[in-house]
């Protein structure tokens, strides 16, 4: 085998992203089509990775938009599955199964678009440095 050869050469995120071939999709605005269970799984695979607000309309035709933060996918049927979100509207946590949405729609700002978690921690270590407190997790408002 040839040995490796390894080289310390600095380079931005955009550049490690075009070397390891990382695609950032376009989510927000996207209507996914939920056919079948294999599609819906997908779709709310993409839905968890979304850090946007996302809209489901459940089959009895009532809306829920919030942020998905947690989903139980394992399940051999899509009623065993369930995502959790925090509605927009209210302070408390709710489950939703994967058998009971009709449509989603990533329908809030993906706050991560064209953004890289190492853009985020550079800031949070400029914020650190100037002795900032209480800058944790949050992610900063855009508008």
């Amino acid at each position: 085998t040839m040995p490796q050869e390894t080289k310390s050469h600095p380079f931005s995120a955009d550049e490690a992203d075009l070397a390891t071939g990382v695609i950032h999709e376009k989510l927000e605005g996207w209507v996914p089509t939920l056919a079948s269970d294999d599609e819906i799984r997908a779709a709310l695979e993409k839905a968890f990775d979304y850090r946007g607000d996302i809209t489901i309309t459940l089959k009895d035709n009532s809306k829920v938009e919030g942020y998905l933060f947690d989903r139980r996918s394992d399940g051999r049927t899509l009623a065993e599955c369930v995502v959790r979100l925090f509605p927009k509207d209210r302070d408390e946590k709710i489950s939703i199964r994967y058998a009971d949405i009709a449509r989603l729609e990533f329908s809030g700002r993906d706050t991560a678009a064209g953004k890289s978690f190492e853009t985020w921690v550079k800031k949070y270590r400029e914020k650190k440095a100037a002795g900032e407190k209480n800058i944790g997790l949050e992610p900063e408002k855009l508008d």
